[in-house]
């Protein structure tokens, strides 16, 4: 009996020490943008496949506003127990370069894994006179100021790699700022603007019906089936390559054990075809990786849109 009685109390102590498998609940996926955009069209597959690995609901819930910012800042506060957690892309490393935030875009998250990318690329109107990447450039050299291009809008992704492309090339634009990608595509078709650095997703139609001029990918990674087209980089010898990314973190702190766990079930997720699938319909290919890799590339990014901004003064007033 007192044998028992004596194991029982060395026993107490680890047995309050030990801490329940994890997940024990549902698990939740910030999209800090509308339904219907990329970072949810990313979002929703993973979730369902993430659920599948993790044996508890991932449940997607949209919080737009501000850039994205409102979102964020939500879940930099949340609490760092991995079952809050965002799917971000490179428009929130834009955002960090220029808007003043509630967090720290690197201080105040732990990255979990990269979730995919996608390619930007370089379109004209049919009728603008460059017929390829290298008579683009020269023509742009040729009359620095006087060619437009088309954005989504002021401090926008596709504002800041369309600056990049100009700064490595030695070019000199004017941007002309639309109120979404769907306008600046409508304009890009109507020839009121001819140049536009975008995304296959924001494009496709336009491309595949031929009433714009994909002259190049801005970065390789192209899904399969993808128009043929040059890279920049090898067709100009510019240094310049622009993609956009997507990943998954959450608030500073996650706990080693569901951090591993998370990045795990990731894995498994972007290895099904039915992700692969759903991604490549918006031009992207599926590929994670650790959480320093995305940490890394989040700083990189930041800091080179940064360059950008102030190279260009970019600047939300």
């Amino acid at each position: 009996m007192k044998r028992r009685t004596a194991l029982a109390l060395l026993a107490t102590p680890a047995l309050a020490h030990a801490q329940p498998a994890w997940p024990q609940r549902p698990i939740r996926i910030v999209v800090p943008f509308p339904p219907g955009g990329s970072n949810d069209v990313v979002a929703r597959p993973l979730a369902e496949k993430m659920q599948q690995r993790l044996g508890q609901p991932v449940v997607i819930e949209n919080r737009p506003g501000a850039g994205g910012s409102i979102g964020a800042g939500q879940v930099a506060q949340s609490a760092p127990d991995g079952y809050t957690l965002m799917v971000s892309s490179s428009s929130f490393a834009a955002s960090a370069a220029i808007q003043r935030t509630s967090y720290d875009a690197i201080g105040s998250f732990d990255t979990v894994s990269l979730l995919a990318r996608a390619p930007f690329l370089v379109l004209t109107n049919r009728n603008f006179p460059p017929r390829s990447i290298q008579e683009l450039v020269a023509y742009c050299r040729a009359r620095p100021g006087e060619v437009d291009f088309a954005s989504s809008g002021p401090g926008g992704i596709n504002h800041f790699v369309t600056e990049l492309f100009a700064l490595r090339a030695g070019l000199r634009l004017n941007h002309v700022p639309y109120r979404g990608m769907p306008p600046a595509v409508t304009d890009l078709i109507a020839g009121h603007v001819p140049m536009l650095i975008t995304t296959m997703a924001s494009a496709s139609a336009a491309i595949r019906e031929n009433r714009v001029r994909l002259l190049a990918y801005c970065a390789p990674g192209a899904p399969p089936g993808s128009p043929p087209a040059p890279l920049v980089r090898e067709a100009t010898g510019i240094d310049y390559e622009s993609s956009i990314w997507w990943g998954l973190l959450g608030p500073r702190g996650i706990p080693a054990e569901p951090l591993r766990l998370l990045s795990a079930a990731v894995a498994a997720a972007l290895a099904e075809p039915e992700v692969a699938r759903v991604y490549e319909a918006e031009g992207a290919t599926p590929g994670g990786s650790t959480p320093q890799h995305y940490a890394e590339v989040l700083r990189q990014d930041i800091a080179r849109f940064r360059e950008v901004a102030q190279a260009a003064n970019i600047r939300l007033d």
